[in-house]
């Protein structure tokens, strides 16, 4: 069976797109870049880590799949993760305006057998944004709890003038190396469930 390792809302909504049924593990892993670690290092790494202690929690369990992710906003080498505050927010989005970043998306998918693993890269530029846009965002409280402060399905989409690449990679679950990985192992697409016969259904029917 296949497990989430993620207390984001979000991954789980994406999951849920592709018609699969997962169990959720909400692990507590701190997520801090190694000095001098490459940002891109530094996210398969957290996304490696949240797979293999999922797997380890579920042990016991030998068909157990583990599905670990994890998304970083980049701007010139810098990593911005949560903010810690309306402050820490706002100097990200300040940071942000009138340029491009990067937003790397790791997947990691392991089993007691094998481990794979998959990135997506997006590039996302913000128009110029004034403090009144910044002030308008901030009260939709969207930002608390979002890598970069910000997060693309809501409102900072009026201020997102260029996406190059992974439209649900900077939601924070990039659908396509996702799927391709459960294809590695054999867990999608979906087998559709069996069709029920009109007469089967009336001899259902005709026992309740």
């Amino acid at each position: 069976m296949l497990h989430l390792a993620s207390k984001s809302p979000r991954r789980r909504e994406l999951l849920r797109m592709l018609g699969l049924d997962f169990g959720i593990l909400d692990l507590d892993l701190p997520e801090v870049p190694a000095p001098s670690e490459p940002p891109e290092d530094y996210v398969r790494r957290v996304a490696r880590e949240k797979a293999g202690a999922g797997l380890l929690r579920l042990a016991g369990q030998p068909t157990a799949v583990v599905l670990g992710a994890d998304t970083e906003v980049v701007l010139d080498g810098r990593i911005f993760g949560k903010p810690v505050d309306a402050d820490d927010a706002a100097a990200m989005l300040r940071s942000l305006s009138g340029r491009g970043h990067a937003v790397i998306s790791a997947v990691s998918m392991v089993s007691a057998a094998r481990e794979l693993h998959a990135l997506s890269v997006s590039e996302v530029t913000f128009a110029t944004l004034d403090e009144d846009d910044i002030r308008s965002y901030l009260d939709t409280g969207e930002w608390d709890g979002k890598a970069g402060a910000y997060a693309i399905q809501g409102m900072v989409q009026s201020f997102i003038s260029h996406l190059s690449g992974s439209h649900s990679g900077v939601m924070g679950l990039p659908l396509h190396e996702t799927s391709t990985l459960l294809k590695q192992f054999e867990l999608f697409p979906v087998a559709p469930r069996p069709a029920t016969s009109p007469q089967a259904q009336v001899a259902a029917e005709s026992t309740r």
